[in-house]
């Protein structure tokens, strides 16, 4: 079954995910496809966390141009900031492991946002701290704007 299974994986996903879906609740582990249902559930794994880093990148985008373009400041930056601070927030909730990857990455993400950030603005990347001016409690914290 589980050489059925693996077939079933190339052809047809979202019934593999049906049928091994059942499998696991009936309790039949050994006729499990172990090697694909492995490769998921770490890609589900890395998943979680792309998208952590892709949301805290857009808050220190955001932030940076909060501060760095206080003429062009509007609601819709402000928008983005609640949005992708509640998205942090709501995987810390699902996962609360995922805050140690948070500070983890914390400072490359500031640097990927700063780079993003001066591309995006025609600021030069030189105008823009080396280390991230926002802590992580700051990034996260849905009321903080930069003067």
């Amino acid at each position: 079954m589980a050489s059925s299974l693996a077939q079933l994986y190339e052809q047809d996903y979202a019934l593999w995910l049906d049928v091994s879906c059942r499998l696991l609740k009936a309790g039949r582990l050994t006729e499990l496809d172990i090697a694909n249902l492995l490769e998921e559930l770490e890609a589900m794994g890395r998943s979680e966390k792309q998208a952590l880093t892709s949301n805290l990148i857009v808050v220190l985008s955001h932030l940076l141009k909060y501060a760095y373009q206080p003429g062009q400041r509007s609601n819709g930056w402000r928008f983005v900031l609640k949005e992708h601070r509640r998205r942090l927030q709501e995987a810390f909730k699902a996962s609360p492991t995922l805050k140690s990857y948070f500070e983890e990455v914390f400072a490359h993400c500031y640097q990927e946002a700063r780079d993003l950030t001066a591309t995006e603005t025609g600021v030069g990347l030189e105008n823009f701290p080396l280390e991230s001016p926002f802590s992580p409690e700051q990034a996260l914290d849905r009321e903080f704007l930069p003067r």
